[in-house]
C-alpha cells in the first residue's frame, strides 16, 4: 500500500512541473527547484521528489547539470526537426568565397548591431579582472618588463600548463611536445604547410568554418568535402572512398562541437578515424578549439588520444575560452615538430611574450578551470534560451541542431529562402547572421545560416531572433 501512494505522489508531483513546462510557465534553460526545496515544499520525501525529477528527466522534459542541480531542457510544443546532412560535391576544387566572408564581418564592433555572426564568448563571460591581475604580475615580475622576444617554442610555463591540460582528455604531453602560435588558426596554418604541397587535395567536414577555407585558399591546397551528421560527424565510409579517388594527403577536422554544426564525433568513431588514417600514413590534422566549452559531465576525447605514430597534428586556443583578443593558440604537431618549428621562425620568429607570461599566470593560479565551469554553465543555458525563443519565433519548417557543447546553432531553413539575401536584409535591421554558403567551398548551404549564442540573453538578443523570424516568413 506504501508503494502505491509513493508512486502517486511522485507521478503527481511530475504531472505539475510537465503541465507548467507545457504553458511556458517553466521554460527552456530555467531553473528547477533543489530535490531538497521541492522536497521541503511539496512535504514530500528525498527520496519521492528525487522519482518524479528521474522520471521528468526520462522523458526529455528536464536535465541535470553537475554541481548545478536540474533544469528546463525543451517545451514539447516547439520542437523542431534536425537539419539534414548534406550531400557530397564529387570533386577536389579551389576555394572562392570571400565576397560573402567580407560582408559577414563588416562592422561587427557596432553597437547597433545585434550580432549571432561571432563565434566566440561576449567580454561580459570572461575574467577580465583576474586576467588584469595576471597581465601586472606579469610585467612587474619580468627581468625586461616583457619587452624582449620569448623563445621560439612559447613561454615554457604556459607550455607546461597547456601540457597539464591534456589530462582532461587522457593526453600524457609534456612542454616539449607544444608549440605556442597566435591563436588557432596560425597552429592549423602551419600544420597544413607542414604536411601538404600546393596542389594537394585535403579532406575537411563539410559544412565547416569559413576561415579554414581562405587558409587552404592561401596555400594553394584544394578541399574535399566530406558529409557531416549533425551529432556524429564526419561520414568514415565516405571518407574512405574518398581518399583513393583523390588522392588526398591529408585530413583537417574539428571532431569536438564543430562549427557552425555542434557536432561530436563519438570516442569510438574518434578511434576508428585514426586508425584508418595511420594504416594509410595521412596526417590528421585535428582543430580542437572548442573542446574545453562541453555542456555534459565530462570533456570529450580528441583524436591525438589515439595517435600511436605521431601523425595526428593536434591543435587548440585559448580564444574561445579566456581571451579572444590576446590570440594565443598552439599546436601539438607529433612527427612534424620540426617542420612547425621552422615555419615559425620564418614567418614570425616569437609569439606575443607577455600574453603568453599572462595566460601561464592566470592558469597557473588554478582560476582557468573554475573560470571553465562557470563559462560552460553560461554557454549551456544560453544555448537553451535561444532554442526556446527560435522555436518561438521562427517558421514551422524550420529545423536545427541540438549542440551539446561549443557556441554554435545550424538552422535549416525552407529551400526557397536564401541564407546570404537573409543575411543581407537582416543587417537593414541591424541583425547580423552567417549566411550558410560561407561554410563550403563550394557554396553549399544555400537555405541555412548560423547562429552564435554566445552573446548573454537579453531583450536585445530576444528582439533580434524575432526579427529574423519575421524575416524568414516573409521568404
Amino acid at each position: 500500500m506504501e508503494t502505491i501512494v509513493h508512486d502517486h505522489l511522485y507521478q503527481e508531483v511530475a504531472d505539475r512541473i510537465e503541465q507548467l513546462i507545457e504553458k511556458q510557465s517553466l521554460k527552456v534553460g530555467d531553473k528547477l527547484l533543489s530535490v531538497r526545496s521541492l522536497s521541503k515544499e511539496q512535504g514530500i520525501s528525498l527520496s519521492t521528489a528525487f522519482q518524479a525529477y528521474y522520471h521528468l528527466e526520462s522523458k526529455g522534459l528536464i536535465e541535470a547539470r553537475p554541481q548545478s542541480g536540474y533544469y528546463v531542457k525543451f517545451s514539447p510544443q516547439h520542437t523542431f526537426e534536425v537539419p539534414t546532412c548534406c550531400e557530397p560535391i564529387d570533386e577536389a576544387l579551389p576555394v572562392s568565397l570571400d565576397e560573402m566572408i567580407t560582408s559577414v564581418y563588416y562592422d561587427l564592433r557596432s553597437a547597433k548591431l545585434t550580432s549571432f555572426s561571432l563565434g566566440a564568448p561576449h567580454f561580459s563571460l570572461l575574467p577580465a579582472a583576474k586576467l588584469k591581475k595576471s597581465v601586472m604580475h606579469s610585467l612587474n615580475n619580468s627581468a625586461d618588463s616583457c619587452l624582449g622576444y620569448e623563445h621560439i617554442q612559447g613561454n615554457e610555463q604556459l607550455r607546461k600548463q597547456i601540457a597539464r591540460l591534456s589530462f582532461n582528455w587522457g593526453g600524457t604531453l609534456s612542454e616539449q611536445d607544444v608549440v605556442v602560435t597566435a591563436g588557432c588558426m596560425e597552429a592549423l596554418s602551419f600544420c597544413l604547410q607542414a604536411v601538404t604541397n600546393p596542389g594537394d587535395a585535403v579532406a575537411m567536414e563539410s559544412p565547416t568554418f569559413y576561415g579554414i577555407f581562405r587558409v587552404m585558399q592561401s596555400l594553394g591546397l584544394n578541399v574535399v568535402e566530406v558529409p557531416t551528421d549533425p551529432a556524429t560527424g564526419i561520414d568514415l565510409n565516405y571518407l574512405e572512398t574518398a581518399i583513393a579517388r583523390f588522392n588526398i594527403k591529408a585530413c583537417l577536422f574539428v571532431p569536438n562541437f564543430n562549427n557552425p554544426i555542434g557536432s561530436c564525433m563519438p570516442d569510438d568513431k574518434k578511434k576508428k578515424l585514426v586508425d584508418m588514417l595511420a594504416k594509410k600514413e595521412i596526417p590528421l590534422i585535428e582543430d580542437d578549439i572548442y573542446g574545453e566549452m562541453y555542456f555534459g559531465k565530462t570533456r570529450p576525447k580528441t583524436c591525438k588520444f589515439f595517435d600511436k605514430k605521431g601523425l595526428v597534428l593536434h591543435c587548440g586556443s585559448f580564444s574561445k575560452s579566456l581571451a579572444p583578443g590576446y590570440r594565443i593558440g598552439w599546436a601539438v604537431p607529433g612527427r612534424f615538430k620540426e617542420k612547425v618549428l621552422s615555419l615559425k621562425r620564418m614567418n614570425n620568429v616569437s609569439t606575443n611574450t607577455l600574453a603568453q607570461a599572462a595566460i601561464a599566470h592566470f592558469l597557473q593560479n588554478g582560476r582557468y578551470e573554475l573560470h571553465l565551469r562557470h563559462l560552460r554553465k553560461a554557454l549551456h543555458t544560453q544555448c537553451l534560451h535561444y532554442l526556446q525563443a527560435i522555436t518561438e519565433y521562427f517558421p514551422e519548417d524550420t529545423k536545427i541542431t541540438r549542440p551539446q557543447g561549443g557556441f554554435a546553432l545550424w538552422v535549416e531553413m525552407n529551400k526557397k529562402i536564401d541564407g546570404y539575401r537573409l543575411h543581407k536584409r537582416a543587417l537593414k535591421q541591424n541583425v547580423g547572421i552567417a549566411p550558410g554558403q560561407i561554410f563550403s567551398s563550394q557554396g553549399q548551404f544555400k537555405n541555412y545560416f548560423r547562429i552564435s549564442y554566445g552573446q548573454p540573453w537579453s531583450n536585445k538578443v530576444e528582439h533580434g531572433l524575432k526579427i529574423l523570424g519575421e524575416l524568414m516568413k516573409k521568404g
